[in-house]
């Protein structure tokens, strides 16, 4: 394998649910606030594009088209214009399903922000799941 240099950390959590639940509830952009709150605590529709207020400003937030495979792969782009991709897979883990997402440290971020965005992730999935075993329907 050739190395890129960039340091990668999957970060994970089991959900009690099948994949294609969590996979229905996560792709759709719409309920990003209700789980990813370090992405942003809105989001709307702009056109063709999902806009969300995130701590850094407005960022346009884009996933792959859906998928039977259950790759929930994001790209952000920042206010900067940056765009971060983000991969995300949602796989078969006995009757429920685990969740793993990628995280990449971005050029230049230091130790103490990598781990910051690493805590970050796990609140978010943290919730995600939390929010996905105690709902009945979503």
């Amino acid at each position: 394998m050739i190395s890129t240099g960039r340091e990668s950390r999957h970060l994970g959590v089991h959900i009690d649910r099948t994949v294609d639940e969590v996979y229905a509830y996560a792709s759709d952009p719409a309920n990003l606030p209700a789980w990813a709150r370090g992405l942003g605590s809105s989001i709307e529709r702009a056109g063709d594009q999902w806009v969300a207020q995130s701590p850094m400003g407005r960022v346009v937030v884009a996933f792959v088209p859906r998928n039977e495979l259950g790759v929930l792969d994001h790209d952000v782009t920042l206010p900067s214009g940056e765009t971060v991709h983000n991969p995300v897979r949602v796989i078969v883990d006995g009757a429920g399903c685990e969740v793993v997402f990628t995280l990449r440290r971005q050029p230049g971020m230091g130790d103490a922000e990598f781990e910051r965005d690493a805590n970050m992730v796990v609140a978010d999935l943290t919730r995600l799941k939390e929010l996905l075993e105690s709902a009945r329907d979503f």
